[in-house]
Parts: C-alpha cells; sequence; structure tokens
C-alpha cells in the first residue's frame, strides 16, 4: 500500500483516444506533494505519510505553532493542506522527499476520495430517491412526503439513520476503481475516467485502488 497524493480538482472534460472514441473525464491538478512528517509503528502505533501540497498566501507568522515547525524544518513555503496515507513498511520516505504526479501511471485503477456538492435541504424523493405517495385516491397536498417514520408501540420510536428529508450533500464521498485515462506531466494535469466528487476548485485525495490491489495481490498468491 503506497501513499496517495493531494490534489485540486479543475473540471469535466473529454478525452479522445486513438479510435476516436470519445471518453468523459475529469481534471485534476497535482501540485508538488512534500513528505513532512512520517508516522512508524513503532513510535505511533501504525505506519503512515504525512503529505503537505498546495501552497498557502499565509505568511509563516500566521500560521499556528504545530504547523510552523513543520514548515520551518523542511525550510518551505506553508502549505495549505497536510494530510496522512497509511502505508507498507516497504513504501516509506524520507521527510522532505517530494512526489510529483508520475507516482500514477496511466491505466492504472484508482480511488479518489473527496467533499460532494451541497444540496441544501432535500425532500426524501431528492435525497433518497422515494418514489412518493400516490398521485390521486385520498391522496392530498402530500403527494412527496415520506409517509408513516415511526412504529405504533413497540419500541416506539424512530430509529437513528431513518431514510427522511434532511440535509442533502457535503460529505465525504470516495468513489473506487477509476481509469488513469491519461497524465499530462507538462501542466500537472491527471486525466481520470467518469466523474469525481466535489466542485470545481475544490481538494481531492487520490491513491491506489483497495479493491483492485486485493484481487491483483490473491491473484499473484494463487
Amino acid at each position: 500500500m503506497r501513499t496517495g497524493l493531494i490534489g485540486t480538482k479543475i473540471g469535466s472534460s473529454s478525452y479522445f483516444n486513438d479510435d476516436g472514441k470519445m471518453i468523459p473525464v475529469t481534471l485534476i491538478k497535482i501540485d508538488e506533494c512534500i513528505v513532512s512528517n512520517v508516522r512508524t509503528k513503532e513510535k505511533n502505533g501504525y505506519d503512515a505519510l504525512q503529505i503537505a501540497s498546495i501552497e498557502n498566501n499565509l505568511k509563516l507568522k500566521n500560521i499556528k505553532k504545530p504547523q510552523k515547525k513543520i514548515f520551518a524544518e523542511l525550510d518551505i513555503s506553508p502549505k495549505r493542506y497536510l494530510r496522512e496515507f497509511r502505508i507498507n513498511k516497504d513504501n516509506f520516505k524520507d521527510v522532505g522527499s517530494k512526489i510529483d504526479i508520475s507516482h500514477f501511471v496511466k491505466g492504472q485503477h484508482v480511488d479518489v476520495s473527496g467533499t460532494s456538492i451541497g444540496k441544501g435541504f432535500a425532500g426524501s424523493m431528492k435525497r433518497h430517491n422515494f418514489a412518493g405517495l400516490r398521485a390521486s385516491h385520498g391522496v392530498s397536498i402530500s403527494h412527496r412526503s415520506h409517509g408513516s417514520t415511526g412504529n405504533c408501540q413497540d419500541p416506539g420510536r424512530v430509529f437513528k439513520g431513518k431514510k427522511m428529508a434532511g440535509h442533502m450533500g457535503a460529505k465525504k464521498v470516495t468513489k473506487q476503481n477509476l481509469v488513469v485515462i491519461d497524465i499530462d506531466k507538462e501542466n500537472k494535469i491527471l486525466l481520470i475516467k467518469g466523474s469525481v466528487p466535489g466542485k470545481p476548485n475544490s481538494i481531492v485525495i487520490i491513491k491506489d485502488s483497495i479493491k483492485k490491489n486485493n484481487i491483483k495481490n490473491e491473484k499473484e498468491n494463487s
């Protein structure tokens, strides 16, 4: 298991392969990622790398003390995001090491995590794809309501997690097994097939696909 990278979602576009087939892609810009800290099982209880990326407009004196110490020791300009990635012992990197877009290769499967676009307060039909109530035969006014939510007697309450109307979106979402269609090393842009969570200019986390790697390891071991 390798470290992932921090990127910025630029937006959506179209990519034409050698056969002339159009593939919908999402453009993700990968700025230089720097290893800012190392977590070991002996010291911290788990193996991980802390990655710093994306320039911060704040001056070093305006950064919080824990982050200020990290950037001062590395002798780099302050970064906006720090993220930890669990790794295997074989994939450790030294503090200060730089990881660029060549960390990924064309045709690789990746998992991309981001914060979905917030939709505000939404009803049960939009939020959970409910069918709604009947259009006639006794139903009046409440055609798009979710109907009964509780129990009659025992236990006589609404269970936690019940699908109801409420705030929709604005939560962490991970899309798995997305394919890297192409890599623009000059502009540091990753072209990933399909859609990616989040709105343009939002931060996304790109990691090696967990499911595809597990299948690959099972085939090698069998």
